[in-house]
């Protein structure tokens, strides 16, 4: 088998994975607790049901329409973006990165365009159930998000400062402040894990394959056909 059919099922079966587990714990989570339920796992993790209309972390971008189709347009052009790098035999580390942006992108578009017709969305302490052919809480795309991991791990009450409490993003004397306060599910934690990973690791790739170093038409060329040269000998022998 050549490497590109390895990273396409690699790719797809990553993509896959990441979605079932996405959805099978914010499902989980929707339909066990209402909203604004807390579970503590530990002191300094929780389980809280949120859901919101926005990006990662709650993050608000737009009007609904216009961040899901974002999302799906977004979804599109990574895919494509994956299928040329793996023809162009970019390393595994690299695609399995951008598979997993993809998964948890799709993840997130699947709460827009279906969450608003699958569910209904009742008063707690009752929670939220499959509404079948009965209408949801919302329209085709106009689904909410769920978020649910919480890391409350420091608090505290900001001290008066004086002066330097009046600064921009400096809260004021007396509010209780909490870090890590975004509220975030399975498919962002993917995405900003992937994120990450690209920019420690695959800054070369990256530079690469979008153009920004002036000699990487010449570095790629040159791996490419480093690449064919070392594949050549094994689909000859498979040919045999």
């Amino acid at each position: 088998m050549s490497k590109q059919k390895k990273h396409i099922i690699l790719s797809c079966a990553l993509i896959i994975l990441v979605l079932v587990i996405d959805q099978w714990i914010k499902i989980s989570v929707k339909t066990s607790m209402f909203m604004g339920e807390s579970k503590d796992v530990f002191s300094w993790f929780k389980i809280l049901f949120i859901e919101n209309n926005g990006m990662a972390f709650g993050w608000e971008l737009g009007g609904k329409y216009f961040l899901t189709s974002f999302r799906i347009v977004a979804v599109i052009l990574i895919g494509w973006y994956i299928v040329r790098q793996i023809n162009r035999h970019r390393p595994t580390g690299y695609i399995v990165c951008l598979s997993l942006i993809l998964a948890g992108a799709a993840g997130n578009i699947i709460d827009c365009l279906f969450y608003g017709i699958w569910f209904n969305d009742p008063v707690a302490p009752e929670v939220a159930q499959f509404v079948g052919d009965n209408p949801g809480y919302s329209s085709f795309m106009l689904g909410k998000v769920v978020d649910m991991f919480y890391f409350p791990i420091v608090e505290w009450d900001m001290p008066d400062w004086g002066w330097a409490n009046r600064l921009p993003f400096i809260p004021d004397a007396g509010e209780h402040c909490t870090f890590f306060s975004a509220i975030f599910n399975f498919a962002d934690a993917v995405i900003s894990c992937s994120i990450i990973t690209l920019f420690l690791f695959y800054r070369k790739n990256l530079a690469v394959s979008t153009g920004v170093t002036p000699e990487s038409e010449d570095a790629e060329e040159a791996a490419e056909t480093e690449e064919k040269e070392k594949n050549q000998p094994a689909e000859e022998s498979e040919k045999v």
